[in-house]
């Protein structure tokens, strides 16, 4: 009986390890396809990028990228969804109840971040938005206006508290949205501009000036909020 239970046992941790692995070896392949993807996209645009490249670049057999997306156009939804998530994702669950200070700020820091790491996908975005959005206009109307909605409707309760300016809601998440994917979007320009690219430090300095400057306009107080140590960097010397 016990030799039944012993082999019972075996066979289940075997399953469940041969699970793990399986599931692993899912998330790295989708995780090379969708980076090779966005090479493809940001490089030769939807029309111009074909499965096959994509597979090539991720280093996989063309029938292991459709095996997983169907369709290029389900990948390229796939890169578009994902970034939209990535940006959301730390101002998905502020509420009423938050320091709209540190929400703000914590959300303007999470996007630029994510403009730093993800300029590609952030690009890709752009364009799609730029052509009339043709893929994600279904998204655009239901899943993407009903969190800025909801987002919206907690920033007016932060105003009807008076713990800020009674500015637009949405018009502010505009504003936000605009400033941060700059640095991914117009990175070109910016690294022209300002003869180099720029580093960590150059995105962190940027990140508390924008903070600063969009905190105040929504009159709130920014003393505690911003980063002390990279504020006294921008600080000129006499």
């Amino acid at each position: 009986m016990k030799k039944k239970q012993d082999g019972v046992a075996l066979n289940a941790s075997t399953t469940s390890t041969k699970s793990k692995k399986d599931s692993r070896i899912r998330r790295q392949n989708i995780e090379a396809i969708i980076r090779a993807a966005e090479d493809e996209f940001v490089s030769h645009g939807y029309k111009g990028a074909t499965i096959q490249a994509v597979a090539d670049k991720a280093g996989l057999p063309k029938a292991n990228v459709l095996y997983y997306f169907k369709r290029k156009s389900d990948l390229y939804y796939e890169v578009l969804a994902g970034i939209l998530d990535l940006w959301n994702s730390s101002f998905d669950h502020v509420t009423a109840d938050d320091d709209p200070a540190e929400a703000i700020a914590n959300y303007i820091r999470s996007k630029m971040e994510l403009s730093r790491l993800y300029p590609k996908a952030s690009k890709i975005y752009a364009s799609e938005i730029i052509h009339g959005a043709p893929y994600l206009s279904q998204y655009l109307k239901q899943t993407h206006a009903d969190w800025t909605n909801q987002r919206a409707k907690v920033i007016q309760s932060w105003i009807e508290q008076g713990r800020m300016k009674a500015i637009d809601p949405h018009h502010l998440l505009f504003l936000i949205w605009g400033a941060t994917q700059h640095y991914a979007d117009f990175s070109a320009q910016t690294s022209k501009v300002l003869g180099r690219e720029m580093d960590q430090t150059e995105f962190d300095l940027a990140t508390e000036m924008m903070i600063e400057i969009i905190l105040s306009g929504c009159g709130i107080e920014t003393s505690r909020i911003l980063n002390k140590t990279l504020n006294k960097k921008r600080e000129p010397e006499c």
